[in-house]
């Protein structure tokens, strides 16, 4: 039922039109207008969100269809490349992840023989003397962008753009859940300084007629950052766990809408007042599915400890301090490691199980 879904937020209620000389993305971002009713509204639905689901939906939020769509197709020519063709821009090569992730390279649920996905992971492309590079900070690096699709100029280009387009509104999004922690605007600012932001195209084929009950896009999971910001095409397939109802419902997709969910970063930061939560994908459309996440996860030095509005003395912190980079590091080799995935149980129980 579409109510047990997660929400859908309106960004635009406090639009309030700017001279044209100042019209950039952050400033026409509509969150950024004047505190009032429709701003507090706005805050108060975001909170109840990130208390409850740990995702929600949000539409007229300024990011261009024309360049939505650009990536959709971008991601899908790349994808269409023959697979030795592929392989040539592999992750594993070179040693910055960034590139090819091959079909079943990752196997959350650990029940079946890897997720049905393959994904090709980007990031701010940045030169190999830049000091976070040098330093070899997580997440940090030069991209690879493929020589062999009908026009590689606006590949990269499309991808540049995207990336720094979803870098200005993730800063954005935090800026408002800044407002319903009881914090300034500005409070997560020097987290977003130079950040791990890593955006990942995936291709999901369709799975077979006579595929197992077990068989998974992508298993149930939860992310390990800060906060996820998906772009999904019309096919669907996406599932959330809902943690009200005890059951798993389907995301809709809506055209040009983000889907936004909170990642382990998120729920540890707040002493998990807000929900890091499952979700996972199960295409059985008989079609191929095409989503766009980017995780951004903050400054790999900035320390991470439980809020001090999150902290009293009936719920006294439960975490200790961590750094960006320790803990993605710790995330992505229990996804990526042999073994049992403990990433996935760390903060709570997979529902799914």
């Amino acid at each position: 039922m579409a109510s047990r879904e997660p929400p859908i937020i309106d960004f635009s209620r406090e639009y309030a039109p700017l001279p044209q000389e100042t019209h950039t993305l952050m400033q026409r971002i509509a969150f950024y207008g004047q505190d009032g009713p429709e701003k507090q509204q706005l805050i108060k639905e975001l909170r109840c969100a990130c208390e409850e689901y740990g995702f929600f939906q949000i539409i007229n939020h300024t990011i261009p269809s024309s360049l939505q769509n650009s990536i959709l197709e971008q991601s899908k020519e790349f994808f269409d490349l023959p697979m030795e063709v592929k392989e040539r821009y592999s992750k594993d090569i070179g040693g910055f992840n960034r590139g090819y992730e091959h079909l079943r390279a990752q196997n959350f649920e650990k029940r079946t023989k890897g997720d049905l996905k393959e994904g090709f992971y980007l990031g701010k492309n940045l030169p190999l003397d830049d000091p976070y590079v040098v330093e070899r900070k997580f997440g940090q690096g030069p991209n690879k962008y493929p020589a062999e699709v009908s026009n590689p100029d606006r590949f990269r280009t499309i991808m540049d753009e995207y990336h720094s387009a979803l870098t200005s509104l993730a800063e954005g999004i935090l800026r408002m859940l800044a407002r319903t922690l009881g914090l300034e605007e500005s409070a997560f600012e020097a987290f977003g300084e130079h950040p791990v932001a890593a955006l990942r195209l995936l291709h999901y084929p369709p799975q077979e007629s006579d595929a197992s009950d077990l068989e998974r896009g992508i298993g149930a999971h939860t992310d390990f950052g800060a906060i996820t910001i998906l772009l999904q095409d019309t096919t669907g397939g996406l599932q959330v766990w809902n943690n009200i109802s005890s059951e798993w419902v389907d995301v809709t997709p809506i055209p040009g809408a983000y889907v936004v969910n909170l990642g382990n970063m998120m729920m540890r930061w707040t002493n998990d007042r807000y929900l890091s939560n499952f979700h996972r994908v199960i295409n059985r459309s008989g079609k191929e599915r095409f989503s766009v996440p980017f995780f951004f996860s903050g400054n790999p030095d900035y320390t991470i400890e439980c809020l001090e509005s999150c902290v009293t003395e009936d719920q006294p912190a439960k975490y200790p301090p961590i750094t960006v980079g320790e803990w993605m590091v710790g995330r992505y080799a229990d996804t990526y490691g042999s073994g049992k995935d403990k990433a996935l149980g760390e903060l709570r129980k997979d529902p799914s199980a």
